[in-house]
């Protein structure tokens, strides 16, 4: 079942780009007494993700800051170095664009999609939520479209 509200954010590590290559970050150590936004989505350069969700929490960010939140991750199944990249080509400064390579964290969550018909291999569903302190506070999650996933959705619950 996927991680629902009242739920602890699982511990497994999820990678940054840094200047001396990927870094494993835990989880705990990302969530832990911070109040933080977690979005997800299939894919980093997929049309919707560039053109709609990553840009909608760049231009927010200091809305969504400002509403008292620490953090603004990003995750999606793919490896470091293409989620910096991608945050580089989006401008995405103020956001942490983590990649779950492997899709731990995705797994864990329970909110795997599956696009191996497509090519794609196994990714996220598109989501966010809301956790503090590591634990859900909301979570919204779109089966297509970006009505509950967006940063406009995000704001509202906070």
């Amino acid at each position: 079942m996927a991680i629902q509200i009242g739920d602890t954010l699982p511990n497994v590590n999820l990678y940054e780009l840094s200047d001396q290559g990927p870094v494993a970050l835990s989880t705990e150590s990302l969530f832990s007494d911070k109040k933080v936004v977690i979005f997800a989505l299939p894919g980093a350069f997929t049309p919707t993700c560039s053109a709609a969700h990553v840009p909608g929490f760049v231009v927010n960010a200091d809305k969504i800051k400002a509403l008292g939140v620490d953090e603004i991750i990003c995750v999606s199944v793919n490896d470091a170095w293409v989620m910096g990249a991608w945050g580089h080509q989006q401008n995405a400064t103020a956001l942490r664009m983590l990649g779950d390579g492997s899709a731990d964290f995705t797994e864990a969550v329970d909110l795997v999609k599956d696009l191996t018909g497509a090519g794609m291999g196994v990714r996220s569903q598109r989501y966010a939520l809301i956790a503090v302190d590591g634990v859900v506070t909301w979570i919204g999650i779109d089966p297509t479209g970006l009505d509950q996933s967006s940063a406009e959705s995000v704001m509202a619950q906070l």
